[in-house]
């Protein structure tokens, strides 16, 4: 079997962070998201790269009314309520539509997206929701996918692939993801930097997070397939590998070092027929995006010469699950 490359995009633009994110402050950083994702997708049909964009479900809207006619029946009840995006909207207001403010819409980049060959539209749930965080509950929870759900029928798809707002999870969120029928989800690698409970978490970690991008902080991020378990009534964690970190100026070393890093990374999965998950934001290429666009062409080039030269595979995380599925019998129920 050979080695297998998976990437995975939070698409969020302004909800990704709206509790901490100020507009207009950020207006031209996610108008630069915006003018890069057509790029990216352009590099992505080059390389025939398959991608899942795990797309918060607000985005997906044409409009206001079309938005609030697809809210959650249950809306989470977080102790700290700034961390809703009900909230925002009720007390910041959004537009109208996607012309009028391109930070809350999405809805011609989706169009793009699910246009472009081998793309697939996932979920980040509906409101960037915050499992783990105080007051969140199952019922809220299901209710968020559904509505995630419904906003993803209205291009013709229904979503088989989540990623959790800020990795946030545990088995009863999982439980309720394969109920509503997702077949897998994105888990965080196995370091302990990597173990995210809230959105408040020590500077130590944070750290070791950083560093592991440039320094080897943890042994192997590539895995074999077979470490995938498959249990009765719960959808495949496809754990993550790395995260493709902005680009930084003045870091010129550091810049380069981290693509090297994860093209060596990369080249070993291909070599020990493996599985290698990148994944970013797509706001992360929202202050410098042609240095950023240049890295990421480095890296998907480094990909095209191991697929000549080992095999190596480009999977989006639901076909990476129909793979690991029909190898075991063909379901996870």
């Amino acid at each position: 079997m050979a080695g297998i490359f998976t990437i995975s995009l939070d698409f969020e633009l302004h909800w990704g962070g709206f509790e901490k994110w100020s507009l207009p402050a950020y207006n031209q950083y996610f108008l630069n998201t915006r003018a890069v994702i057509p790029r990216m997708l352009e590099l992505f049909s080059q390389h025939d790269i398959h991608v899942t964009w795990a797309t918060v479900g607000l985005l997906l809207h044409e409009s206001r009314e079309q938005m609030e006619n697809n809210f959650p029946s249950v809306k989470p009840s977080y102790l700290h309520p700034e961390l809703s995006a009900f909230h925002f909207i009720n007390h910041h207001g959004i537009g109208r539509n996607e012309s009028e403010d391109p930070c809350h819409y999405a809805h011609s980049l989706v169009q793009l997206i699910v246009n472009t060959p081998h793309q697939e539209l996932g979920s980040h749930t509906f409101s960037h929701y915050y499992c783990n965080e105080e007051g969140s509950t199952v019922e809220s929870f299901r209710a968020d996918l559904r509505s995630a759900i419904k906003a993803t029928s209205r291009y013709g798809i229904r979503p088989r692939s989540l990623v959790f707002p800020r990795n946030q999870f545990n088995e009863e969120h999982l439980r309720v993801c394969a109920e509503e029928g997702f077949i897998c989800v994105r888990s965080n690698p196995s370091s302990w930097f990597w173990q995210i409970h809230t959105r408040k978490e020590g500077m130590w970690k944070r750290f070791n997070r950083g560093l592991d991008a440039y320094f080897p902080m943890t042994s192997n991020n590539s895995y074999p397939l077979s470490r995938i378990r498959i249990e009765k009534d719960l959808p495949l964690c496809l754990p993550a590998s790395r995260l493709l970190r902005p680009y930084r100026p003045n870091e010129l070393f550091l810049n380069n070092l981290k693509i090297s890093r994860i093209i060596n990374e990369m080249e070993k999965a291909a070599m020990h027929n493996e599985a290698y998950h990148l994944w970013w934001h797509p706001h992360n290429f929202g202050n410098y995006p042609v240095e950023s666009l240049a890295g990421l062409e480095k890296i998907l080039k480094a990909f095209c010469s191991f697929r000549s030269r080992y095999g190596m595979r480009s999977l989006n995380m639901g076909e990476l699950a129909d793979h690991i599925l029909s190898r075991n019998g063909g379901s996870v129920a």
